[in-house]
């Protein structure tokens, strides 16, 4: 019998660490393809990676009339082309070369039959990858910083990228600014509106739960990584991302909320469900995380969310293997805290990561319940596509590792404007001018920072 295929290894350059990847970053800021996955460090505590690149080898969008189901095999041929590779022991590393990107929001219209009712005005691809070789990642549980090459990546390239990092970090940004303050699309008397025929859903048994939205937007000029930059200070989260695009374009997200993680085949979603405002007074601040530990209306609706994302993870985990490791936990960022939990799976032998986005996407937590339903309901009442708004930064590599976020707390620099949205999930004992409030504390750090450039 011939001996199986020997597995390739990365090689692995270690760099001086950094805490803040921005110093990295500002290398290949201007660089085709440029994407950055951040945790937030050093001041947000969750997240253990970061992972850069650009210069990739191919870049995939979505086309218009492409089933969802066409364009991730698209994505599985392009990973199988670039070919399996091993992360060299001590490194435990998340990313060996693969697939780095977003799927909007409006990607599940690929997966689902949806009306077609709110306005495309962004013109946005329903998902952007490109395929990496390399990837420059810190690990802040190792304090290390190191570039990852795949092996296809050449050996001019290596030494290219090694030379790149090897120089003193670039400080100098180009300035962003807002041309107009950040205006809200709708009135408060449009929400209202909006949010009553919800209510009307919910008492006639169509659905239970809707997440509406609204958009905020200004035109715009200067360089979005310079509003990243400033937007990562003033609000650290832990699934932030940039990711540029043509023509001077950026999606930027401060996300707080994973989508769905694989590592070894365990899977992992934490849905965020519940919010109340952070006050500067110490004594109001934990008496507001202690009002929303103890919410009934709260703890209903992300129970309501687990059991969906429960079903969910079941089209593609093995059976029996779903589980609710953590419920109603506590989360504070600098704005807000959140209800979070937990829901985890093993992936069944005959699936594949990309299998478990076909069947999960986009996340329960920004749709409502039953989903199907609920995104007919914002289709309806949401007069824009979100576009990027709720739907996904995320890696995928050649291993099968996988993590994603759900992009909220995100914004979109595109045509010389700004866009940034906020929102929430409505019940029927749900207050409108309290969710419509909520809607705005979400972002409110967001739009001062940007107003203040």
């Amino acid at each position: 019998m011939a001996d199986p295929p020997r597995m390739l290894t990365c090689s692995v350059h270690p760099l001086p660490y950094r805490t803040n990847p921005a110093e990295y970053f500002a290398a290949i800021r201007h660089a085709p393809g440029a994407v950055l996955l951040d945790s937030g460090r050093p001041s947000a505590e969750r997240g253990r990676y970061d992972l850069l690149s650009a210069w990739p080898r191919a870049q995939l969008a979505v086309l218009k009339d492409e089933s969802g189901e066409d364009f991730l095999q698209r994505l599985r041929l392009n990973l199988d082309q670039l070919g399996q590779a091993a992360i060299p022991a001590p490194y435990q590393l998340p990313f060996a070369g693969g697939l780095i990107g977003y799927l909007s929001y409006d990607f599940g219209r690929h997966l689902e039959r949806l009306p077609s009712q709110a306005l495309d005005d962004l013109q946005l691809p329903d998902a952007r990858f490109g395929l990496y070789d390399w990837a420059l990642i810190s690990d802040h549980q190792q304090c290390t910083s190191q570039l990852v090459f795949h092996p296809a990546l050449t050996a001019a390239e290596r030494q290219r990228l090694i030379a790149l990092f090897s120089q003193a970090p670039a400080s100098t940004h180009d300035s962003f600014k807002l041309s107009e303050p950040m205006r809200p699309d709708l009135s408060a008397a449009q929400y209202q509106q909006a949010f009553e025929r919800i209510q009307a859903y919910i008492q006639a048994g169509d659905c239970y739960q809707v997440n509406f939205a609204q958009r905020f937007r200004a035109p715009c000029v200067g360089d979005p990584w310079s509003a990243y930059c400033a937007l990562r200070a003033a609000c650290p989260t832990p699934f932030s991302g940039f990711q540029s695009l043509p023509e001077g374009g950026a999606v930027l997200s401060l996300s707080p909320e994973r989508f769905v993680r694989i590592s070894e085949r365990q899977v992992e979603t934490r849905p965020i469900k519940g919010t109340r405002p952070r006050s500067q007074d110490a004594a109001e601040d934990a008496a507001n995380a202690a009002e929303l530990l103890a919410s009934p209306k709260d703890r209903a609706e992300n129970l309501m969310i687990v059991d969906l994302l429960r079903n969910d993870l079941g089209r593609t985990c093995r059976i029996g293997s779903v589980r609710v490791p953590e419920l109603f936990s506590l989360e504070s960022y600098p704005n807000v805290h959140h209800l979070v939990s937990s829901v985890t799976g093993e992936l069944a032998d005959d699936k594949d990561a990309l299998d478990l986005i076909a069947g999960s996407f986009p996340g329960g937590s920004i749709t409502g319940a039953p989903k199907i339903r609920a995104m007919q309901i914002i289709d309806e009442l949401e007069p824009t596509r979100r576009g990027l708004y709720c739907g996904s930064l995320l890696y995928l590599d050649v291993r099968g590792e996988m993590d994603s976020s759900i992009a909220i707390r995100s914004l979109l620099v595109k045509d010389g404007q700004v866009c940034c949205w906020g929102g929430g999930g409505i019940v029927a004992d749900s207050d409108w001018q309290a969710e419509y409030q909520e809607s705005i504390t979400k972002v409110k750090v967001l739009l001062e920072t940007l107003q203040s450039l």
